[in-house]
C-alpha cells in the first residue's frame, strides 16, 4: 500500500519537474553569451600557459641531454590577452566619413 502511494506522489511531482521553462530573457541570453566567451578566453588562457610550460620542459631536457636531437620547428606561445568582451548586437560603429568637398564651380567669364 505504501509502495502505491509512494509510486502516485513521485508521478504528482514529476508533472510539475516537466513543466516547459519559459523562454529566457534578452538579458539571460547576453549574460550566457559573456559567460561562454569567457569560457573560450580561459580555454586559450589555459593552452597558452601549457604551451609556456611544454617549452621549458623541452628547452630544460635539450640542456641536460647532449645526445637529444633538435626539435622540430614549433610554432611560438600565443599569448591570448586580456578578456575583452564586445556584444555581437552592439558592434561598434565607425564615425561617419567627412563629407566631400563641394566641387569648385566654374567661374563665369564677364
Amino acid at each position: 500500500m505504501k509502495a502505491i502511494a509512494i509510486f502516485i506522489a513521485a508521478c504528482a511531482l514529476s508533472a510539475t519537474v516537466l513543466a516547459k521553462l519559459p523562454p529566457p530573457s534578452d538579458e539571460a541570453k547576453a549574460k550566457a553569451a559573456e559567460a561562454a566567451a569567457k569560457a573560450a578566453h580561459g580555454g586559450k588562457v589555459d593552452g597558452y600557459l601549457l604551451c609556456k610550460s611544454q617549452d621549458k620542459v623541452a628547452a630544460h631536457y635539450r640542456k641536460g641531454n647532449k645526445s637529444a636531437k633538435a626539435a622540430a620547428a614549433t610554432p611560438p606561445c600565443a599569448d591570448p590577452g586580456p578578456f575583452v568582451y564586445t556584444p555581437p548586437g552592439a558592434m561598434p560603429t565607425a564615425a561617419p566619413a567627412p563629407a566631400a568637398p563641394a566641387a569648385d564651380k566654374k567661374k563665369k567669364k564677364s
